[in-house]
C-alpha cells in the first residue's frame, strides 16, 4: 500500500475517500473545519488561531471578522440531522467550557477590552457528497 503525503492546501489527499469522511469522526471534524474556515474566510474573517485546547475547553477556530471584532467559532459537523439540528450539539455544557478556553486565551495573549462575540459553524455533509455550511453570529454569550 503506497501512502501518501496529505496536501498543505485545501482539497483532500487523494488517500481520503467520503466513505473514509463517512466513518472517522475525527477526520469528519476536521474536514468540517476547514470547510467552516474556508466559508468565513471567504466573508472577509481573518484566522487568528485554530483548534486551541487547554485544560479549561476548547476553542475551535479564533477569528477577526471586517470589523475588528474578535470571533471565538464552535464548528459542528454531522452526516445527517435525523434525531436533531447539528447546531443542537452546543449544548449548555459545552458553552461553559467554550467560555473558560476564551478566559483562558484572553489571560493568556493580554487581551481585553475588544469587542468579541461567540459564532457557531453548522457543517452538514449528506450521503450525496453535497455540504452544506450554516454560520450562526453572535449565537451565544462569551
Amino acid at each position: 500500500m503506497i501512502w501518501l503525503r496529505r496536501r498543505r492546501h485545501g482539497r483532500m489527499p487523494m488517500w481520503w475517500t467520503r466513505r473514509t469522511l463517512l466513518t472517522d469522526p475525527q477526520r469528519l471534524g476536521r474536514w468540517g473545519e476547514r470547510k467552516a474556515e474556508q466559508t468565513l474566510r471567504r466573508k472577509g474573517f481573518k484566522t487568528i488561531a485554530r483548534n486551541l485546547r487547554s485544560s479549561l475547553g476548547e476553542i475551535d477556530l479564533v477569528m477577526l471578522d471586517g470589523d475588528g471584532v474578535l470571533v471565538f467559532v464552535e464548528v459542528k459537523t454531522r452526516q445527517d440531522e435525523r434525531f436533531q439540528p447539528v447546531e443542537a450539539a452546543v449544548t449548555y455544557a459545552k458553552r461553559l467550557r467554550i467560555r473558560r478556553a476564551i478566559a483562558g486565551f484572553l489571560r493568556q495573549r493580554r487581551l481585553s477590552g475588544l469587542p468579541m462575540r461567540c459564532d457557531v459553524v453548522a457543517v452538514l455533509l449528506d450521503r450525496d457528497g453535497r455540504s452544506e455550511v450554516r454560520h450562526y453570529e453572535n449565537a451565544f454569550v462569551p
